[in-house]
């Protein structure tokens, strides 16, 4: 890449990562002129950048005020924070910013289905891209899921792309143009990023931007929206008598999806365990019928959809008590809908613990108090968790996973279910949620 001289700005990679190194690869293959810079001396991505575009001009360290204020663009990874001072004070002098969302969105023809929420979005996304395949389209599945969006645009093109996208990556979006967009849900998580749940609810609600249809969850104040009439709009709801046209039926003391109150499939057929992964299967029909998929296909892939790696994940049945994995479960919102989608099939024990991200853990009082007689709690906010909740339900404090579980199984008697939902982070202990979650599988796998 040319260097940048006073003629000429240059448009700017901020953050490396999966993300950064998506960007990099665009630019390149479009022949401009950019620079990569990152506030980490080795971030991840550096060799694949430097093989892959040999010429680029790196800066790597603290950022330097004169290469922000001097860019043509800046194109900011979701992990870098825009209330970043050099950015701020760059956005402030005129210096636009973009992501690689929108960047992807001003390429595509086909149309886009968006998926954000606090909980249950990678579900979601991956259960409506298994819905398209049954109708026989040539889908892709990416964003905060898989591949960054724009290595999409190496690959043929799609005849509908399904986009799990976060709150990072929203704030960078304003022209995505969905086909169909939601917010499933949402619940306080991220507060070491935003100042205000407000802001973090708007954040998400970037995802509506210039959208064709929505689809709105009934249930869940926090995340409906008003939205223009011109935008088609399509509910799902738990509620039953709901006015929403994706609810739950209940006909001779049997649950059923359904559509306009017509029944759909029994929700004893679903393979996804708990009752939000029944207001998921709800969301993932409402998503596919406003694209255009049909009822008989979609069934087809509830039917066959066993949910994904540890998100609610049943592990084992040792001596009478399940084992279910949720350790994607890295917010209170997430452990909450884990503990209530289990409840009534058993008392709980809840292991949970980690890097609470600012989080209000008080919210988890109501649910365990009703559904949980003992929570194991590990990790750097183990000690947060526990005051507030201590006075609802019995606490234990360990040191590591294989002691977790090891507890568990000493207190749990036939018929209990043991559920990993940490409602935090992981990295105090582990690399990511995926380590942690396939720890906990081979220590209960351990067991005698």
């Amino acid at each position: 890449m040319r260097a940048e001289t006073a003629e000429s700005k240059v448009k700017v990679v901020v953050g490396l990562g999966q993300t950064g190194l998506s960007c990099a690869r665009y630019l390149s293959r479009r022949q401009e002129s950019f620079k990569v810079i990152d506030t980490r001396q080795n971030p991840p991505g550096l060799q694949q950048l430097k093989a892959e575009c040999p010429d680029v001009e790196l800066e790597l360290g603290d950022f330097r005020e004169e290469t922000l204020m001097n860019a043509a663009q800046l194109i900011v990874s979701p992990g870098v924070d825009q209330q970043t001072p050099a950015i701020r004070k760059a956005v402030a002098s005129g210096v636009s910013v973009t992501g690689d969302v929108d960047m992807f969105a001003s390429e595509v023809q086909a149309p886009v289905i968006a998926i954000t929420g606090s909980n249950a979005k990678s579900t979601v996304t991956s259960l409506v891209g298994e819905m398209a395949r049954a109708e026989g389209l040539n889908v892709a599945v990416a964003g905060n899921i898989g591949l960054p969006v724009l290595d999409l645009l190496q690959e043929a093109p799609a005849s509908l792309y399904v986009l799990e996208l976060s709150s990072f990556q929203l704030e960078t979006t304003s022209n995505l143009g969905a086909e169909v967009a939601t917010v499933l849900n949402l619940s306080l998580d991220h507060m070491d990023r935003y100042a205000s749940m407000e802001a973090y609810r708007n954040a998400k609600q970037r995802i509506f931007q210039k959208c064709r249809q929505a689809v709105i969850n009934a249930d869940d104040s926090m995340s409906r929206i008003d939205l223009p009439s011109t935008i088609k709009k399509w509910h799902f709801s738990l509620a039953e008598n709901s006015a929403s046209e994706f609810s739950l039926l209940t006909r001779d003391d049997k649950q059923y999806l359904g559509f306009n109150s017509e029944i759909l499939m029994p929700v004893s057929d679903l393979k996804l365990v708990g009752s939000h992964n029944v207001a998921n299967a709800l969301a993932a029909l409402a998503l596919g019928h406003a694209a255009g998929l049909s009822m008989t296909a979609m069934l087809s892939a509830l039917k066959s959809f066993r949910g994904l790696p540890h998100r609610c994940q049943w592990v084992a049945e040792k001596n009478g008590v399940n084992w279910f994995n949720d350790s994607k479960g890295t917010n209170v919102g997430a452990c909450i809908a884990a503990i209530q989608g289990l409840g009534g099939k058993g008392k709980l024990i809840l292991l949970a613990g980690g890097q609470g991200k600012g989080a209000d853990f008080s919210a988890l009082t109501e649910p365990l108090s009703t559904h949980a007689k003992l929570a194991i709690l590990f990790g750097e906010d183990a000690g947060l968790i526990n005051e507030a909740v201590k006075n609802a339900i019995m606490t234990l404090t360990v040191s590591s996973m294989e002691e977790a579980v090891q507890l568990a199984s000493s207190k749990a008697d036939a018929g209990d279910i043991v559920l990993l939902s940490p409602a935090c982070a992981s990295f105090d202990m582990f690399s990511n949620y995926e380590e942690r979650g396939e720890v906990f599988m081979h220590c209960v796998g351990e067991l005698h």
